[in-house]
């Protein structure tokens, strides 16, 4: 599984599938949060806070990690190379877990130089180190659970289709149902007791739990089962392509 784990780490950065996703992220961000005068402005905020960081990367993931996800398994089904892995001495879940791997690899490689910016607005507090440090670094850790999750999701999407264009909008559309559109479907008031269960399944509802400086097991669990519920359907996509 190593193997296979570093072979798909080389496929994003020998080609420049990988470099363009770093460098969207990271020119987007920049863009965002230091340059143009808006309410996601780092140094047009009334505290030192990260808070518009942590607020816009998510709705930057809904794009940019369907893009580096849809050629995962699509393109192996297209090429025909898929039967290839199958000849490897690599169970299923093994394939499916070392492509997963590499995509959140990916993800956490291209959100560690925004630490800078953590960095940046601990020295420009008034006075200096008045951000708060644990929210930031728990936010952190939520960031990286949602971006995880948005590659289990664009993982079983890339399984289900030989199309990267397919899988690419199932994807993105997947992502925003979880993140936003259960959230969106519970704020109606329109089902009733029910309204609180959709805000639940929504993604944005446990990140924003986390974003507070909170590491509730609740949260926790729920990102690890949502990761497992999409990397089982792909696996058993996997499986039945064997058939």
């Amino acid at each position: 599984m190593k193997a296979l784990y570093l072979k798909e780490i080389r496929s994003f950065l020998s080609s420049i599938i990988g470099y363009i996703f770093i460098f969207i992220y990271l020119i987007s961000s920049g863009l965002f949060h230091w340059v143009i005068s808006e309410n996601t402005n780092l140094l047009e905020g009334a505290e030192a806070d990260l808070i518009p960081f942590f607020n816009l990367s998510p709705v930057i993931f809904l794009i940019l990690i369907p893009a580096i996800t849809m050629r995962s398994i699509a393109e192996e089904r297209r090429t025909g190379t898929i039967e290839l892995l199958f000849t490897r001495p690599l169970s299923d879940f093994q394939i499916i877990l070392a492509k997963y791997l590499a995509g959140v690899t990916l993800v956490v490689v291209s959100i560690l130089p925004t630490l800078v910016y953590f960095y940046s607005m601990y020295q420009l507090g008034n006075p200096v180190g008045t951000i708060d440090s644990g929210a930031t670094l728990t936010s952190y850790l939520g960031l990286i659970l949602l971006g995880a999750v948005f590659v289990s999701i664009g993982l079983f999407a890339s399984s289900i289709t030989s199309s990267q264009i397919v899988a690419f909008i199932l994807a993105m559309f997947i992502c925003w149902l979880f993140y936003d559109g259960f959230n969106l479907l519970g704020s109606y008031k329109l089902l009733g007791s029910f309204d609180t269960v959709f805000q639940y399944i929504g993604i944005s509802f446990h990140y924003d739990s986390i974003k507070k400086g909170i590491i509730d097991t609740k949260d926790i669990i729920y990102f690890f089962s949502v990761i497992t519920l999409f990397l089982f359907g792909a696996l058993t996509v996997v499986k039945s392509l064997k058939k």
